[in-house]
């Protein structure tokens, strides 16, 4: 009887074959994305002379918001192709090959083939992203899985993050030696190891890939199309000729006029809802609008923080490990000329007793004008620093090192029977999330607001706050939509919640804009702390409600 039990049980505690699978297929998956996106900015901002497209401050902000809003929304059309039409498995597949073939064209040079290669991987992440996310659901909707379901989303999200850890020391490394062509190559070559790896464990999620039935009333996807995606793109159009900018540049204007059929969309799919559903529906909506100002905050990694950390922090190798990480080209360097501290433009506060008149504007700030005058190094020598790309595998390093003891908290909890619902889980990390900005707050303080640099200590625990809050967001808004999502309509709610990041990752990026305009850096992280904590107190005021229509069909 004890032996049968404990098989019993081993047989419960066990994830799904295919989850290894999936999570090194989404690991190699991020590898690319975040390879290319820990550099996109840089990129942009970088001289024509060394390869870059000289871009100010608020054009990169503006583009890189763009992109990386585009890059989770058109997740809703690959969801919804992959439920009605394509199924998950060749919809992954074709955004992986469209994704790959999209890195590696960032190896050429030109605007008209760099505009299409991102064409590639906005079209690829749609297919590719909410169905992996779906299929791994699917993997736990057996009962004997069904508990398991939470740490399985932790586990593949710390696949995620590994790839996105990893891949930045080689973006850097091949940055260093031969470029940024070749720094986007390595990308597309993650990408294409990552669809191999998915095709290598096809038959460990074969019955998992099952198109959902259309029911009666149902939308037909023709129609579907035909009034969200063409009023998106009519919209988008208007936003983008309508005279003078509403929000701040035409790319902004044009993608939130694009946005609103497919908002409305998924007020229509509520409101049409069988009554059955309509609660689920409605419940997931309400999350989806409030991680909004998550992922707004969140995303600026790779702007504000990309900033702060190639400017304002002491990025400095000790010598003692200088010549390893130069044998692999991890190492920046950086030529100090006395003549260079005299310039300076805005994006730096000017130092004290110094009057504006004696400096002159210049294009791009060096990295030694906010270095006390007694620490700089003679005329002439050479620096070592870290690249700045490495800080953005500060996140994802604390995701793979915090999962298991999130994932083991959670676990405790669950065996004194007091574990928090997914959407307390959520609200919880809207909270922690909000007293990260209050640390880059005191970072700012501590550099008297940009006149001299801070240790890279004050990101790390930055980061290391925030991913405790994402890591009770992010991978259980994957898990409520997956366990409150009528079954016909999954994948579809897994795109509304990747429109929900899109709306977030696009407000991100007008927020980053916004950085030069604030003479006090510490107001702008409070001004993210405001928009955190006001989303908190959104969901605690909803929890009651949330928490019971979870129970009732999520539970």
């Amino acid at each position: 009887m004890n032996k049968n039990l404990n098989l019993s049980m081993s047989q419960k505690l066990k994830h799904p074959a295919g989850l290894p699978f999936l999570f090194f297929s989404e690991m190699w998956e991020r590898f690319g994305y975040y390879l290319m996106i820990g550099i996109f900015t840089l990129y942009l901002e970088a001289p024509a002379s060394e390869g870059g497209f000289g871009m100010d401050r608020n054009e990169s902000a503006d583009v890189y918001g763009t992109f990386i809003a585009l890059v989770f929304l058109t997740p809703f059309l690959g969801g919804l192709l992959a439920d009605r039409i394509m199924g998950y498995r060749l919809s992954i597949t074709i955004g992986g090959l469209l994704m790959g073939t999209g890195y590696s064209l960032l190896y050429f040079q030109g605007p008209v083939i760099f505009y299409f290669a991102l064409f590639l991987i906005i079209l690829g992440n749609g297919f590719f992203k909410p169905n992996i996310s779906t299929l791994l659901g699917n993997l736990y909707n057996e009962d004997r899985y069904r508990t398991l379901k939470d740490s399985g989303y932790n586990i593949f999200y710390s696949g995620i993050n590994i790839g996105a850890f990893i891949c930045n020391f080689f973006g850097a490394a091949m940055l260093n030696a031969f470029g940024w062509g070749a720094a986007f190559l390595m990308a597309g070559v993650g990408m294409f190891i990552g669809v191999g790896v998915f095709w290598i464990g096809m038959k460990h999620y074969k019955h998992a890939d099952v198109l959902k039935p259309v029911r009666e009333g149902d939308a037909k996807l023709s129609s579907i199309l035909s009034l969200t995606l063409l009023p998106a793109v009519g919209m988008g159009i208007v936003g983008w000729i309508i005279p003078g900018n509403i929000f701040g540049s035409d790319s902004t204007d044009a993608f939130l006029f694009g946005a609103i059929p497919v908002v409305i969309f998924y007020y229509l799919l509520w409101h049409r809802a069988k009554p059955d559903e309509k609660k689920p529906i409605g419940a997931m909506l309400a999350v989806f609008a409030v991680v909004v100002i998550f992922w707004a905050v969140f995303k600026q990694n790779g702007t504000a923080l990309t900033t702060w950390a190639k400017y304002y922090t002491d990025r400095e190798l000790p010598a003692a490990i200088v010549p390893a990480a130069d044998n692999i080209s991890l190492v920046e360097h950086s030529t100090y000329k006395k003549d260079s501290v005299l310039a300076t433009d805005h994006h730096f506060r000017k130092l004290k007793n110094d009057k504006k008149e004696n400096y002159k504007v210049v294009g791009y700030p060096d990295y030694f004008k906010n270095i006390p005058p007694e620490k700089l190094p003679a005329d002439g020598a050479n620096v070592n620093l870290v690249n700045t790309s490495i800080f953005q595998s500060v996140n994802p390093g604390w995701v793979v090192a915090l999962t298991p003891l999130v994932v083991l908290f959670f676990a405790f909890m669950r065996r004194r029977g007091r574990e928090p619902t997914t959407p307390s889980k959520i609200a919880w990390g809207l909270v922690i999330s909000a007293l990260s900005t209050l640390v880059m707050a005191g970072a700012v303080y501590a550099g008297n607001n940009g006149e001299i640099k801070v240790s890279t200590m004050w990101l790390i625990a930055s980061y290391g706050v925030i991913t405790i809050g994402e890591l009770c967001l992010s991978p259980m808004g994957l898990s409520l939509v997956s366990k409150m999502s009528p079954a016909r309509i999954t994948s579809l709610m897994m795109g509304g919640w990747f429109l929900a990041t899109s709306l977030g990752n696009k407000f991100s990026g007008i927020l980053a804009t916004m950085w030069d305009g604030y003479e006090n850096k510490a107001v702008f992280f409070i001004v993210n702390f405001a928009l955190l904590g006001g989303a908190a107190v959104m969901i605690f005021l909803m929890l009651r409600w949330l928490n019971r229509v979870f129970k009732e069909y999520g539970g």
